[in-house]
């Protein structure tokens, strides 16, 4: 699998998994009704489905991955749909996490 591929499935994982308890978050916490949650329930429902498409075996190293391109993303969503502005503080700890995928999903092992 190529890089480009493995981070696409990431961002797509991302966007699925934010997004669904944003839309959760939004049916019971913003009182926007059931059809909000339900929308919810199903990204959340492909993100379960895009992990699987990243080509290495290991259940706990993808989805340890996804933690780090999670923290990074919930900022980013964050600051796209709800106007939050990281200090740099937050960012310094989204690069980490960022840096962290890189070391756990791409390091060459043996």
């Amino acid at each position: 699998m190529s890089l480009a591929r493995s981070v696409a499935l990431f961002l797509l994982a991302a966007v699925a998994e934010i997004g669904g308890c944003w839309l959760v978050w939004q049916g019971v916490r913003e009182h926007r009704g059931l059809a909000w949650a339900g929308a919810g329930v199903i990204a959340l429902g492909l993100y379960g489905f895009v992990a699987t498409l990243q080509q290495d075996a290991a259940f706990g190293r993808v989805l340890a991955a996804y933690g780090g391109v999670f923290v990074a993303g919930s900022l980013a969503w964050a600051m796209a749909v709800d106007g939050y502005r990281p200090d740099r503080y937050d960012v310094a700890g989204a690069l980490v996490c960022l840096a962290g995928v890189g070391l756990i999903m791409y390091a060459p092992r043996g």
